[in-house]
Formats: C-alpha cells, structure tokens, sequence
C-alpha cells in the first residue's frame, strides 16, 4: 500500500513510483496530480518554437538562463545542440 502523503498528492502510488525513478518532489507531485485530475500529462503542454527558427541572439539568452558555459564562443548549430542536450 502507498504511503499517504498528505492532501497535497492526489495519487500516492504514482508519485511514489515517480520518485523511485529518481524524479523531483517536485515534478513527481505535478504528474501524480495532474493523472489523478484525468489529464494525459504526456499530450500536455504549448508548442514550443524551434531552435533552428531562432535567432543566434535568442538562443545565447536561453542558453544563459539555463546556465550553459561557453556560450558566446558557440555557433548557432553548436548552441542549439548544447540546449538540447542540456
């Protein structure tokens, strides 16, 4: 049987499953949550623009606001595979 983890998880199972997989309290409550609510978290979410459609300028600012070293010297193709695989 699941731990109960107070009122704040709606589904303890998951959420213990979660971070047994090495997940965040964090992101393991968001999930848990979010299925309990009858959301299919995996269809969730915005649509992003794509990296290759932004500017070298834009992708060195997300880059600094994730904390990538070297950034300034990268090329945008460099910058792009750096962000993702951050």
């Amino acid at each position: 049987m699941a731990k109960d983890h107070g009122p704040s998880i709606k589904d303890d199972k998951l959420y213990e499953k979660l971070r047994d997989e090495g997940e965040s309290q964090e992101k393991a409550a968001r999930i848990a949550n979010a299925k309990a609510g009858g959301t299919d978290v995996s269809k969730k979410g915005g649509e992003g623009e794509s990296y290759e459609d932004r500017t070298k300028e834009e992708l060195e600012e997300r880059a600094r606001e994730i904390g990538i070293e070297g950034r300034s010297s990268m090329s945008k193709d460099e910058l792009v595979d750096a962000l993702r695989n951050h």
